[in-house]
């Protein structure tokens, strides 16, 4: 029997500490090559694309989930998950929420990871649901003591601190500009759909780290290159698809790419990670291939779907 999720089950179903400790497996698994997950490949249409990112978890399943660009308000995400050894179609999931908690639960290893083992304050550029998600997964890996955020929106980044103290139990607070969000804190989020940079890099204090999941490649990122030069630490999720970005992505072209490490490597203890308390630490979210899939699977064995 196929089983079929939509957004309402997986967001009872799969609570941040479950999906990080998914996101911390697939990474390994993807480091030591029992995770097969390939770039991502896009089919050109009118007005916009066809997105397909696919994996395979060696001898256990296979999968892939597709999207498109067309930006259409109720646009959705498919996730389908197959058994390898019979080729039949063991899970759908249908919607956002799986694909939202999957980047979330990635930027939460890589603060578990890569942050301050005492950090506990984090400033968030960015009030939408991928904003939401990686604060929703630090919170389940540092004791969040303070939260300030900072969007284009008065009404979204005021709703967003109420988000965050009736959900994770965490005092926040909206900033009116972006450096009063990041000044002193710990840990960074930026989350935005920005072309241009919302963050200086000497707005940072030493020993931050910064996950950055929004746009990232040449002429069109959230964040400059003062971030880069800034940072002693350069991690990404996957390497494969950071060198396959168009147009490419800034931290995986000279004089950057030979500091870019990989964050399985650095979970699997064969890549350094950080080493002093005043580095400063910079994730660059890819959105390892193959992972959503292993979110799925994780789901159909923690959750039964409702129908």
């Amino acid at each position: 029997m196929t089983l079929l999720y939509a957004d309402s089950e997986v967001a009872a179903a799969l609570d941040a500490a479950t999906t990080v400790d998914a996101m911390r497996d697939a990474l390994l698994a993807a480091y030591d090559g029992r995770l097969v997950a390939p770039p991502r490949a896009a089919a050109p249409l009118a007005g916009g694309r066809m997105v397909l990112t696919a994996g395979q978890l060696v001898d256990e399943w296979y999968g892939f989930r597709s999207y498109d660009t067309f930006g259409h308000p109720q646009a959705e995400q498919l996730v389908v998950l197959h058994d390898a050894g019979t080729g039949a179609i063991r899970a759908v999931a249908v919607g956002e929420e799986l694909g939202s908690r999957r980047t979330g639960g990635l930027g939460g290893v890589a603060v578990d990871a890569l942050a301050r083992p005492d950090a506990a304050t984090l400033g968030v550029i960015g009030s939408g649901r991928q904003a939401w998600s990686q604060v929703w997964a630090a919170a389940a890996v540092r004791p969040l003591r303070d939260v300030v955020v900072h969007s284009r929106s008065a009404a979204r980044r005021d709703a967003f601190a109420a988000r965050v103290r009736a959900e994770l139990g965490v005092p926040a607070r909206p900033a009116t500009d972006p450096g009063a969000a990041v000044t002193g804190r710990d840990i960074v989020v930026l989350a935005t759909t920005s072309p241009t940079p919302v963050l200086h890099a000497a707005d940072l204090s030493p020993g931050t780290h910064v996950n950055a999941v929004g746009f990232k490649q040449r002429d069109r990122s959230e964040f400059g290159t003062d971030l880069l030069d800034a940072a002693e630490l350069l991690v990404t999720d996957s390497p494969a698809q950071a060198a396959d970005y168009r147009p490419p992505m800034l931290a995986a072209t000279p004089p950057y790419a030979g500091r870019l490490r990989d964050l399985g490597g650095i979970l699997a203890g064969a890549v350094p990670g950080r080493t002093t308390a005043d580095q400063i630490s910079v994730f660059c979210s890819t959105g390892l291939s193959g992972t959503e899939v292993f979110l799925l699977d994780r789901l159909t064995r923690v959750a039964a779907p409702t129908r």
